[in-house]
């Protein structure tokens, strides 16, 4: 009989080992997968951006929508000058289907010239 009990205790201690065998692979497994998590972890902190980079690029982006303000004003400065006739946006406006103030501004941006003003216009209703 204690033959027999020792043998259901050599299978136990064999189980053991196999559990403890296998929690080893198991945690060698997680540990890779921590390996690998922290190697992304690492390029991601590699990759942070400084508050000072973040400073000087939206100084320059201010920088340069200051600068397309100042040359959109220039522009409507310029085009405020240009004298266009009454009959000229009548016309374009009549023959275009456009409203009045878009046929004027149209002119004027072609410096009065009706048949490149209505070309761009012709180009500006097709798209």
């Amino acid at each position: 009989m204690s033959a027999k009990k020792s043998k259901p205790k050599a299978a136990e201690v064999e189980d053991e080992g196999d559990d403890q065998t296998q929690g080893k692979s198991l945690k060698g497994k997680h540990n890779d997968g921590a390996a690998d998590l922290e190697k992304v972890t690492d390029y991601v902190e590699e990759q942070e951006i400084s508050a000072q980079d973040i400073q000087k690029t939206m100084k320059l982006v201010l920088e340069r929508k200051q600068e397309q303000a100042m040359q959109r004003a220039a522009r409507e400065k310029e085009i405020s000058k240009v004298k266009v006739k009454q009959e000229d946006v009548d016309l374009i406006a009549h023959e275009m289907e456009i409203s009045k103030l878009l046929a004027e501004r149209k002119l004027k941006e072609h410096q009065g010239n009706v048949v490149s003003a209505l070309i761009e216009l012709t180009n500006y209703v097709q798209h």
